[in-house]
């Protein structure tokens, strides 16, 4: 079966009926479902079984570096504001500590790297010696391969032409650039001013330095947006040619972060003048010949997250969307989640607990869950339709051993409604997302999201007693 990914058909009277907060299912069971009872000996006991049965899997690698010189209002990352480099110098010591006490619960030469990522908070805090010291470390305790995904998240305010050049001559290949607006106004109202020179500056240095895929971030919804803003903004980040693009939603949550306090709720873009920006973003960037691979993210359709789509190889983790489905993913840092075999761990989320854990020879795992057989199906299926919008149900009875029909009765009744409104297919081989429900491919995927299922029994249940 032909998968269908070219196009994308935006309804905002479909997005306001079926659109719903949910996860963004970059895993399953997802963050909130991990438990403490999953700790640092369950990881540690996992990562010495990681290649039983002689199968070598190669290792992706996440850093987290939380620190940022300037406070962005509408993050709600977890970071560190400082301009103090003292912190950072001893953040990477214990990043060389974990990385140390990591390979030891491993077996001897199972360090192959397909895929390395430094996210933040900015990465790009690091001074240049700094960024040489972790790869150097990096390097120290595992084995990047020759032809290995290497990203990094890049602000464009705080590199120069000689630092993206030195990233190059590390090995990164890949970088994502936050712009988010361009308008003066709106970087204004989020406290965040990067001009378009800096920005273009960064994305040249990159190519004349054999970077593959340059990606760029924008946000809309933002204080200040209009539709006339964000479409100069398109004009400006278009001309630029960037390989991919993701237009991520505001979350406007100000009880649960703090620095989106300072932003006006009178300075908001409306919820109807939400649905129009995004309606315009979608249209410019397919006229512009961008596929859009899944969620908020496009890409041009000779980069490989579209050519991984088209060949069935697209996966989906932490760092969003990915061509390494194969891998394990080992995450450092404070805050950092990873996955191995079929678990998910996630460190301490204070650099002071962080530090303590490692002084006392400790894995910084706090929490974390071992998937079952029922969280392995629903992973695969949620998967599937994330990332190619079709779900083959003979793979799935023939990977689980189970009666698709049988065992997802209520989903199946649940996703009738969908059906209906046009926004998928279903037949006796395949349940397929149509163009007009891609733009609604979580809202269908949490209806196979068990723990969701029974918050809302449980929420139900509490009504009637």
């Amino acid at each position: 079966m032909t998968n269908p990914v070219a196009n994308v058909v935006f309804d905002p009277d479909m997005l306001r009926r079926f659109d719903v907060n949910g996860p963004r299912y970059t895993s399953y069971p997802t963050a909130d479902r991990f438990v403490e009872a999953f700790g640092a000996d369950a990881y540690t006991a996992w990562l010495g079984k990681r290649n039983i049965g002689g199968v070598k899997k190669q290792l992706s690698l996440y850093f987290h570096i939380p620190f940022c010189n300037t406070i962005c209002y509408y993050c709600g990352c977890s970071k560190i504001i400082t301009k103090d480099h003292s912190r950072s110098a001893k953040y990477l010591e214990y990043l060389d500590k974990e990385m140390a006490l990591t390979k030891s619960f491993m077996e001897e030469g199972d360090n192959e790297v397909a895929q390395l990522h430094w996210g933040g908070g900015s990465p790009t805090f690091l001074n240049d010696e700094e960024i040489a010291r972790l790869m150097g470390s990096i390097k120290k305790h595992f084995k990047l391969i020759d032809d290995g995904e290497y990203s990094i998240e890049i602000d464009p305010r705080k590199v120069s032409r000689a630092t993206v050049e030195m990233l190059g001559r590390l090995g990164f290949n890949r970088m994502s650039i936050g712009v988010q607006d361009l308008d003066e106004d709106v970087q204004k109202a989020v406290n965040r001013i990067q001009s378009e020179d800096e920005t273009r500056m960064v994305m040249e240095a990159a190519r004349d330095n054999g970077f593959k895929s340059i990606s760029v971030d924008l946000i809309y919804g933002l204080p200040k947006q209009s539709l006339s803003t964000v479409n100069r903004t398109l004009d400006r980040v278009l001309a630029m040619s960037p390989d991919r693009l993701s237009i991520y939603n505001y979350a406007h949550l100000p009880s649960l972060f703090k620095p989106q306090r300072r932003i006006l709720q009178e300075d908001l873009p409306t919820a109807d003048q939400r649905m129009q920006i995004l309606a315009l973003a979608i249209r410019r960037l397919t006229e512009a010949g961008y596929v859009f691979i899944g969620m908020d993210h496009f890409a041009k359709p000779d980069d490989e997250l579209a050519v991984a789509q088209r060949q069935g190889r697209l996966h989906r983790n932490f760092q969003g969307y990915s061509t390494h489905a194969d891998c394990d993913l080992l995450a450092f840092g404070a805050t950092s989640i990873g996955k191995v075999g079929p678990t998910y761990s996630q460190n301490v989320k204070t650099i002071e607990e962080y530090y303590d854990r490692l002084d006392h020879n400790l894995l910084p795992v706090f929490r974390g869950i071992e998937l079952n057989a029922d969280d392995l199906v629903r992973r695969s299926i949620i998967q599937s339709l994330m990332c190619h919008f079709e779900l083959s149900i003979e793979s799935i009875e023939i990977a689980h051993l189970l009666d698709f029909k049988t065992y997802f009765a209520q989903e199946l009744e649940d996703l009738r409604e969908h059906e209906k409104a046009g926004l998928l297919r279903i037949d006796d081989k395949w349940i397929t997302v149509l163009p007009a429900g891609r733009m609604l491919v979580r809202a269908i995927s949490m209806v196979f999201d068990r723990y969701l299922r029974a918050d809302r029994q449980r929420t139900r249940y509490s009504k009637v007693i």
